[in-house]
């Protein structure tokens, strides 16, 4: 491997300048202010998602005090709170920490070369059109799950004779006007539960079609107990009070859901019927299939869709699609919508770090064959780290143990002359599983695309924040699966697990 003169150096390369990659580089400086880092950023903004979606009425569907950092404290009274407010919390964070001065934007990372006698990754990345490279010692993917370029939309019969508007969420133009339009939105996730009541008041009407239902719940969009505590409290106190307070929440609704589907299911039903008009076809568009949390729930502040629905500018169809047509969407019942805009909220399409190509010695690193270690590195690869948050609770609470079990592994390793070390399975042919078990459909097309987790150990892709607070925060960071070296020594050492 070649450094050319050209060639950036750096101790830690963070990819990706969204929540993650800002949270990383936080934690990464006040630990080890001595290192140095750079954060490469495809896109010409901070905050990842919260930059990227456009579409009326993106939100978050976690409350903030969770969803923020846990060094943080969320201010707005607003627990469900709307994409600018959050953008704005995430860029004060780059600023009051002059994170912003390690952002590269508009660098595309396209792949990476370990070399384990220098112990160094050669990164080759795109920079308005041109390469440059940067040499790191860690590379720390912090991109999340799915592609920013392009949004999944299925093939639909007919598409292309429709004489109106078709537009993706993710790729929402700024000129859209749907005043007095007939709109049908595809879908029933996040996306389109918060699209449909933003668009209502605007929209002549707004027609929400499903294949098949989503479990929805009504959520206060403020937190009295949060916004009491901090008044009473202050913003640190409150805040971590507050947070406390959620933590235990989603896990107990998690948990209860898990353990009692059958009773879960009718708790939220009889939540649904209270908000809905009487003798609404509950069961028709509000019954899934699969038991609560089998996908994540759907939340909806205040019970916007619900009062949407109730007030008659929105509406609820269960059906498939049969075809495009001139004027809308033919469905298999032989109903037609008729649609002056269609919105396809049809999900994302999964890709893990960025679609970078890994190799490792000159050996390509072939995800499928890899295996997650505590939900941070891969089994094989030397001194590559990646966040990736939870699924049935806030994604930062996860990030944050994380970069906080990142920064002791650093300690450690610097405490005993390492520089380089990597996960190694002791048995090739241990069990493994789907790296995520979570039914949603983004995550089933892209299943045998990425790594894969154990079935114990620290093999495991935990989403539980109690256990990985043990193991994260106050465990060790050694373990008998760690290959820790030293290249100027060429010293390769297995390390009995010590705090």
């Amino acid at each position: 491997m070649e450094h050319t003169a050209t060639t950036t150096q750096v101790d830690v390369l963070i990819v990706g300048a969204g929540i993650s990659g800002i949270g990383a580089a936080y934690y990464l400086q006040q630990e080890h202010p001595g290192r140095s880092y750079t954060i490469l950023e495809s896109r010409g903004a901070t905050g990842g998602t919260w930059d990227l979606f456009r579409y009326p009425g993106i939100r978050s569907d976690s409350d903030l005090h969770t969803f923020g950092y846990e060094f943080k404290p969320w201010r707005d009274e607003h627990a469900i709170a709307s994409a600018d407010k959050i953008l704005a919390y995430l860029r004060e964070t780059v600023s009051e920490n002059n994170i912003d001065r390690n952002i590269r934007f508009h660098h595309k990372v396209l792949g990476a070369a370990w070399d384990s006698g220098t112990a160094r990754w050669l990164v080759d990345v795109e920079h308005d059109g041109e390469l440059v490279q940067f040499s790191a010692n860690w590379l720390f993917c912090a991109g999340g799950y799915y592609r920013y370029d392009q949004g999944f939309t299925p093939q639909f019969p007919g598409s292309e004779r429709f004489a109106g508007q078709i537009v993706h969420p993710q790729h929402w133009p700024e000129d859209l006007d749907y005043t007095g339009k007939k709109v049908v939105v595809i879908g029933s996730g996040a996306t389109a539960v918060t699209l449909v009541p933003s668009m209502a008041d605007k929209a002549a009407h707004v027609t929400m079609l499903q294949r098949s239902p989503t479990y929805i719940m009504p959520v206060p969009a403020k937190d009295a107990f949060a916004n009491t505590a901090r008044r009473l409290l202050g913003d640190q106190l409150g805040y971590a009070l507050a947070r406390r307070k959620n933590i235990a929440k989603q896990r107990a609704v998690y948990t209860f859901c898990q353990k009692y589907p059958n009773v879960a299911r009718r708790l939220i039903r009889a939540v649904n019927a209270k908000q809905l008009p009487a003798g609404y076809p509950l069961d028709e568009h509000f019954s899934p299939a699969y038991n609560p949390w089998d996908q994540r729930l759907c939340a909806v502040p205040d019970a916007d869709l619900f009062k949407a629905i109730g007030s008659g500018k929105a509406s609820v169809v269960t059906d498939r699609i049969a075809t495009f047509t001139d004027t809308g969407i033919l469905l298999e019942s032989g109903v037609h919508l008729d649609a002056d805009i269609i919105v396809t909220a049809t999900g994302l399409n999964v890709q893990l770090f960025g679609g970078m190509s890994l190799t490792v010695d000159g050996q390509p690193v072939n995800l499928p064959d890899t295996v997650a270690y505590k939900g941070i590195m891969l089994s094989g690869v030397p001194n590559f780290a990646f966040a990736f948050g939870y699924t049935n609770s806030s994604w930062t609470l996860k990030v944050g143990l994380l970069c906080e079990h990142f920064c002791r592994l650093l300690k450690y390793m610097d405490d005993n002359g390492f520089d380089s070390v990597r996960p190694e399975l002791a048995d090739s042919d241990m069990a493994t599983r789907p790296l995520l078990d979570f039914a949603a459909g983004y995550v089933q097309r892209a299943i045998d695309t990425v790594p894969r987790q154990g079935v114990d150990g620290p093999w495991v892709m935990s989403m539980n924040y109690t256990f990985d607070r043990e193991v994260l925060r106050n465990g060790a960071v050694t373990d008998p699966n760690l290959r820790f070296a030293a290249a100027r020594r060429s010293e390769v050492r297995e390390c009995e697990p010590v705090s």
